[in-house]
């Protein structure tokens, strides 16, 4: 499947946040990496979105640098004990939201309430849950984005091309395995650093 070059931001993204300086560096080395990013948003002021396939620390790094040159405001999950300072303040600024993995509350629950107290909110996280090969996938992005009731979307690394690509809104259903499986077909032939889906 072909997706065109990335043209920008919806209007009803997050606020942006990053500077020219930053966004001009994080494009030089997305540039010098030979990575490209295709396809487009849908215009939502709030969403969940999964990152497929994961399996390298590299990722993170060219998710990052794509986050901060594009100017996207997209939190991700991280335990709430790796905010500790100066960690915490690097984290937060790129866009990282603290998660109290022991509250009674549970994880679902604290992420969907975010996406209840901001007017215009996007989250990222890797179903997967890990860079090694899993025969499934965790579920937690599908139930907060039911709790929510926000849009589902997709973003895959393809390594052999070299290119992150925007996919599009999953339609959920009240069935999490057919979901689940319908999803990871739409990945299928993207192949990360050391392998697919």
């Amino acid at each position: 499947m072909s997706l065109p070059p990335f043209r920008g931001l919806p209007p009803n993204a997050p606020p942006t946040r990053h500077g020219v300086f930053m966004r001009t560096l994080a494009k030089f080395l997305l540039k010098l990496g030979g990575w490209k990013l295709v396809g487009e948003f849908p215009n939502e002021p709030k969403m969940m979105l999964i990152a497929v396939p994961h399996s390298s620390a590299w990722d993170a790094y060219w998710g990052f640098l794509v986050k901060i040159g594009y100017d996207m405001n997209i939190s991700f999950l991280g335990k709430k004990e790796a905010f500790w300072f100066p960690l915490g303040i690097l984290l937060r600024w790129l866009g990282g939201q603290p998660i109290d993995r022991h509250s009674a509350s549970g994880v679902v629950d604290q992420v969907a309430k975010s996406f209840q107290d901001n007017d215009r909110k996007w989250v990222i996280l890797a179903p997967e849950g890990t860079r090694r090969a899993v025969t499934r996938w965790r579920s937690g992005f599908w139930h907060i984005a039911k709790q929510a009731n926000v849009p589902l979307a997709g973003i895959y690394f393809d390594y052999p091309s070299k290119t992150i690509g925007l996919g599009p809104v999953f339609e959920l259903t009240d069935d999490l395995d057919a979901d689940l499986e319908r999803i990871r077909a739409w990945f299928k032939p993207y192949f990360g650093k050391h392998r697919g889906v």
